[in-house]
């Protein structure tokens, strides 16, 4: 579970460095609000397709989001 807290505040962290608000990024990457918030905080461990999702949303490849995270 610790695995996916620091993930989830790692895109938190991406989503406000670009200025996004939890509902603009929500619409720019097709998922709910409330999904995201979730991520975010660490309830939900995301399935890769919902982290493909996340990264087209921060305009980055997945493969960049993995590898950032891990370098964190």
């Amino acid at each position: 579970m610790q695995e996916t807290k620091k993930l989830g505040n790692y895109i938190r962290k991406l989503r406000e460095d670009k200025n996004l608000s939890l509902n603009s990024f929500s619409y720019k990457n097709g998922l709910e609000p409330s999904t995201l918030s979730r991520i975010e905080t660490g309830i939900i461990d995301p399935k890769y397709s919902t982290l493909v999702k996340i990264a087209t949303g921060l305009d980055i490849k997945i493969s960049e989001l993995l590898k950032n995270f891990e370098d964190s």
